[in-house]
């Protein structure tokens, strides 16, 4: 098998995303203070005044599934470093067999823990360690990568110089600008789809074989898992 990655035009991409957007803390003082006499003890803290439920600490890791973090060790939200796990896992299940699973992985984790952004995956072949997603380059494996996050993740943007950026919640269709810029471009870069835009690229997607709807839960994981392994040319196994 082939694994070498078609470059692609970075502007085919913007055009994507250009179609897509034309559719769619109290005083410290107060803490001194007496309580009135009428009030009870405060036997546990208040709530939140809005109802939200309090922050949650973050986690230390110094991986995402099997690959290193470059770097120091970061922090994250706890359920967020499992869906980051849960994502490697995909991308490297879905990987070419002369790859090895993922042994280092480049990105900025946000102050939240609760957002990623990702420069490189890092995989060994032939005892070599090479960039099998780099951030800068244009070709099928970074649209493929864009895939797999769009299967694990509601927000992913793609950010200046190439970069990939996840916020943490339940995958699926939203519709978003992003999402469906990403789906455009797929069913040009991938499927060679060259007239799909903004308004029709399901019907695109229809004709050239995917009889579920991209847009329903099921379909968009469908959809993005096969993207997955159209750009990283493992789709004939």
């Amino acid at each position: 098998m082939n694994d070498s990655h078609t470059s692609l035009s970075r502007r085919r991409i913007l055009i994507g995303a250009a179609a897509a957007s034309a559719v769619t803390v109290g005083a410290a003082s107060a803490a001194h203070a007496a309580p009135p006499a009428h009030a009870a003890p405060p036997a546990h803290a208040a709530p939140p005044a809005n109802g939200a439920a309090p922050a949650r600490p973050l986690v230390v890791r110094d991986r995402i599934a099997t690959a290193r973090l470059a770097g120091s060790p970061a922090r994250f939200q706890a359920d967020f470093h499992e869906r980051l796990d849960a994502w490697l896992a995909f991308w490297s299940a879905n990987s070419p067999h002369a790859w090895s699973p993922p042994v280092q992985v480049s990105g900025r984790v946000g102050a939240d823990g609760a957002a990623f952004t990702l420069h490189a995956i890092r995989v060994t072949r032939d005892d070599e360690t090479w960039d099998a997603f780099a951030a800068g380059r244009s070709d099928a494996a970074h649209l493929a990568t864009l895939a797999s996050l769009h299967h694990h993740f509601p927000s992913v943007r793609v950010e200046a110089g190439g970069a990939l950026r996840v916020i943490d919640g339940p995958a699926g269709w939203t519709g978003s600008a992003e999402q469906v810029a990403f789906a455009v471009t797929a069913c040009r870069e991938l499927w060679g789809l060259r007239d799909a835009d903004a308004a029709d690229w399901r019907e695109h997607l229809g004709r050239a074989g995917h009889t579920a709807d991209p847009t329903s839960r099921s379909g968009w994981a469908a959809f993005t898992r096969a993207g997955l392994r159209r750009g990283l040319r493992t789709d004939t196994y």
